[in-house]
This record gives C-alpha cells, sequence and structure tokens, in this order.
C-alpha cells in the first residue's frame, strides 16, 4: 500500500479532480459501455490506491493518474470486439429477446410489443442498455465482457438484472 502522505495526496487529487477526469474519460470513448468513466476512474483509484509500499513513489500526481487512465482507456478500446449482424439476424434476435422478455407472446401484439421493448431499451442509461445488447444481442458472456472492461462480473450481473427490472416496469406502464 502507499506511504501516509502518499495516499492524503491522492485522495486530495482525487477529490478535486474527479470531476474533470470523468470529462477526460468521456471525451476518449463516447457511445459504449467502456464510457462509464466512473468504473474507469475507480479501477484506476483502485490499482494506484494498492501499489506496494515498495514502489517508486508519484512525484507528479497529475501526470501519474491522466497517464494511467490514458493507459486504462488504451486497454479498454484494444480489447473492444465489434460485431455486426445483418438485418435479418438483428431482427431475429429481437424477436428472440421479446419472447423471451414476454415469455409467451402473441402474434398479433408481437410488432408491437417489440417496438415497446427496443424503444425502452433505447431509454436506458448508456450502461444498462450495453449490457443488454451486449449478453442478449451479441452473445457476449460476463467473462469476455469482464476482462475487455475490467468491470467485475457481479457488477456486470447487477447492471443487467437493474437493466432488466427497469425494462419490465417500464413495460407494465404500457399494457
Amino acid at each position: 500500500m502507499v506511504s501516509r502522505k502518499e495516499n492524503n495526496n491522492l485522495n486530495n487529487f482525487f477529490k478535486e479532480e474527479y470531476n474533470a477526469l470523468k470529462g477526460y474519460v468521456r471525451s476518449k470513448i463516447e457511445h459504449t459501455s467502456e464510457s462509464d468513466a466512473d468504473d474507469i476512474i475507480q479501477d484506476v483509484a483502485l490499482r494506484i490506491f494498492s501499489r506496494p509500499k515498495d514502489a517508486l513513489p508519484i512525484t507528479n500526481i497529475g501526470g501519474f493518474v491522466y497517464s494511467a487512465i490514458r493507459n486504462k482507456i488504451i486497454d479498454v478500446m484494444r480489447v473492444k470486439k465489434e460485431r455486426i449482424y445483418d438485418e435479418k439476424t438483428l431482427e431475429q434476435l429481437w424477436s428472440d429477446f421479446a419472447e423471451v422478455f414476454y415469455e409467451s407472446m402473441d402474434q398479433e401484439y408481437s410488432e408491437n410489443l417489440k417496438a415497446n421493448l427496443k424503444k425502452a431499451i433505447l431509454q436506458l442509461t448508456p450502461a444498462y442498455r450495453d449490457m443488454i445488447i451486449a449478453v442478449d444481442f451479441e452473445g457476449y458472456t460476463y467473462r469476455e465482457i469482464s476482462e475487455e472492461t475490467g468491470i467485475a462480473q457481479g457488477t456486470l450481473m447487477s447492471r443487467r438484472h437493474r437493466a432488466l427490472s427497469i425494462l419490465y416496469k417500464e413495460l407494465e406502464l404500457k399494457k
């Protein structure tokens, strides 16, 4: 662990610069699940605060933190995979998800239900929306997402669970 003085300096830096750090992360990666700036900053902070006591002291805290965040962003972007599907495959994925989501779907209402589901998913916050898309449409496992983003699998599962809860509540209102 870092020394007490270094710990205090780091704490003060993160308190004073947190919003600037979030802005920096958001300026580098937009509209992806990795853009969850809080998670990236917290991961970097955890790694910095967990440094061994015998590590070289940090002489320029700002430069060190921004460099660490930049490196984390590069790592996240380097492992990001794009999965592109044709229109027919995407439509089938929507149908499959809607069927699972609504359990038994009456054919006469299926297009309306799919439209409502799409609209509700698009209204989710990016972190929740990206979890639904990554797991339910792109076929990523929690392990793959965790390895790519550095976010714990439990956190990812919780996000998806919360996203599904929000969707259920939103769609219950439209019945």
